[in-house]
Parts: C-alpha cells; structure tokens; sequence
C-alpha cells in the first residue's frame, strides 16, 4: 500500500512540477493525497459495531456502540495528515463500561506503541496534541459487554 501511495505521489508531484504549481501547491496536494491513504484504515461504518458520527474530519465525530461479546479492534477516528487544517489539539471524552470481558479505548501514533486511554468501567476526558504523521484513536475488545460513547473535537 506505501508503495502505491509513493509511486502516485511521485507522478502526481511531477505533474503538478510540470503544470507551473508552487511549492505550497504541491504540498497541499501531497497533504490531500497522504490524507486520503490514512482513512483506509479506519473501520468501515457498516463494520463499526455502534453509530459513528463524523465531525469536520476523520478526527473527529462521535461514537456511541453496545456490545455484546465482541472481539476484536475497531479504528474509529484519525488519519495521517502531514498538517491537519484544524490543528494538532483534540479533546477527548469518553465514558466506557464494562459488563463483562475486556475493552481499552487506544491511541496509536506513528510506529509507537498504543497508549491506553481508558480500561474500565468510568470516564476519560483530556486534550492530546497529535504529532505530524498517523494518528488512530480506537477501541480493542476482547469478549467485551458493555458500552462507549466517545466524542472526540
């Protein structure tokens, strides 16, 4: 996939190079291009196991699910925008509860490793500040019952 996305980005830099486009241009449209690849990621809305409702990005919205022992990963907001035209600040608030299994509400950026945001049953609410690259906020499960709201600005 990172290779495709490459190769597409060289020939559409070359073209833009070619048809008299600036450097901001040029970036902007890399910026769109890296942006597209990073939503591949995301759990598809038919697959989410709640309602998903997007905000002004893939950053944002809100997601409200119940669960009944569900196992497995849902990516639920994020991308990989080099610069995010909403700035690099989101706020965070999410109430989790667990009936039975397990659930961690995550956020992964880049190769680093996932930091947990929430593992029971209560609330979380913070502001992060996203570095440049891919940024996914998600939930893992594990023969999980319960239910999530997130709202993510």
């Amino acid at each position: 996939m990172k290779k495709i996305v490459l190769a597409l980005t060289f020939v559409l830099v070359g073209s833009f190079m070619l048809a008299g486009c600036s450097k901001d241009e040029i970036l902007n449209h890399y910026n769109n291009i890296v942006q597209s690849a990073g939503s591949i990621e995301l759990t598809g809305k038919s697959s989410l196991q709640g309602e998903k409702e997007k905000g002004i990005d893939d950053y944002t919205g809100t997601y409200t699910a119940d669960y009944t022992n569900f196992s497995g990963t849902e990516y639920l907001f994020g991308g990989t925008s080099i610069k995010r035209e909403a700035g690099k600040e989101l706020s965070i608030d999410c109430t989790l509860e667990i009936t039975e299994g397990t659930a961690k509400v995550f956020w992964i950026s880049g190769s680093d490793e996932a930091v947990t945001l929430i593992e029971a049953t209560g609330t979380y609410s913070d502001t992060i500040t996203l570095p440049d690259g891919g940024n996914y906020i998600g939930i893992e499960c594990e023969n999980f019952t319960g239910n999530i709201e997130l709202n993510i600005e």
